[in-house]
């Protein structure tokens, strides 16, 4: 990943393009004086199609002043604008400035949509259909490429439609959730529990947890290791949604089921982030966002406009 944010590929950009153009003016100083030996009728004695011969003539001005002025041309362009790697140019006009003013020129234009519904809690706005039509709007922009499009998840990435919740469900703690992010970290936990039988033996207690499917001998002979668990997730499994600790008791798999799952996750650990979306999202379009993220696991009966 270094790779794309370090300054080399920066400067490669600079250098090929000053020297594409020094090359094209190379080239055509170097054509103007070459002379290719003519015969008496001016041609250079290539023949095609049987009489058609090429003539020894000078390029015409018209197209050597062209050329010049599109050299000239991008060479100011490299001066003036965007062009040498991260150089802004001297009108100091970048992407990310144009776009950050288009983005708030469309936020005060929406600004008074949004309004109406900064001031009503969560659960009314859930109800509203314009502002859940809006939600869903920004999920599929901002949300969905993790979440799903019907915001049921994948393997890694939560499924936000079933009422079960990493740092707790209500409206207050998704908006919290949506603006600041999350970075959930459980480290590998194999060398605290024992051996590998010892983390077999464990996987198992934890599938015990829920009712799943499991061996019920070594679930038992597990059930002592879990005490290295039960910090985070709590006695029994429940979880502990002031850390984001997953509740291990409900049959819900963030990161997949069974025993060679749970096993990797001990012996490997795992680390999630969610991003934070302060700063790309206003607190108007969070709160909406919030209360359609709400609404999906909650289901209020939504009123027309």
């Amino acid at each position: 990943m270094s790779d794309f944010i370090s300054d080399f590929w920066s400067n490669y950009v600079a250098f090929a393009a000053v020297a594409s153009i020094l090359a094209c003016g190379l080239l055509l100083w170097l054509t103007a004086r070459a002379r290719t030996p003519a015969s008496e009728d001016n041609t250079t004695g290539h023949v095609w199609d049987e009489d058609l011969r090429e003539a020894n003539n000078p390029l015409p001005m018209w197209w050597v002043g062209l050329f010049v002025i599109t050299i000239l041309f991008g060479l100011g362009y490299l001066f003036l604008c965007p062009g040498l790697g991260s150089r802004q140019g001297e009108f100091g006009w970048s992407a990310r400035e144009e776009y950050a003013g288009e983005v708030a020129k469309a936020n005060a234009e929406l600004a008074p949509i949004y309004a109406r519904y900064v001031a009503m809690p969560a659960e009314q706005v859930a109800t509203d259909a314009g502002a859940m039509a809006i939600g869903e709007r920004l999920f599929l922009n901002n949300c969905a490429q993790c979440h799903g499009s019907d915001a049921r998840g994948s393997k890694g990435f939560p499924n936000l439609t079933d009422g079960d919740w990493l740092h707790g469900g209500t409206p207050d703690k998704i908006q919290e959730t949506i603006t600041l992010g999350r970075i959930g970290v459980m480290p590998p936990m194999a060398e605290a529990v024992g051996n590998a039988e010892d983390v077999k033996n464990l996987a198992n207690y934890v599938l015990s947890l829920s009712g799943s499917p499991h061996d019920s001998v070594r679930a038992g002979l597990g059930k002592s290791k879990f005490t290295a668990c039960a910090a985070c997730h709590g006695i029994g499994g429940v979880g502990n949604p002031a850390i984001g600790a997953p509740n291990l008791s409900d049959r819900i798999w963030l990161h997949g089921y069974g025993q060679d799952a749970i096993i990797s996750i001990i012996n490997t650990g795992k680390t999630n982030q969610m991003p934070a979306q302060q700063g790309r999202l206003t607190e108007a379009q969070i709160h909406v966002l919030a209360s359609y993220v709400w609404g999906l696991s909650n289901k209020p009966a939504v009123a027309a406009r």
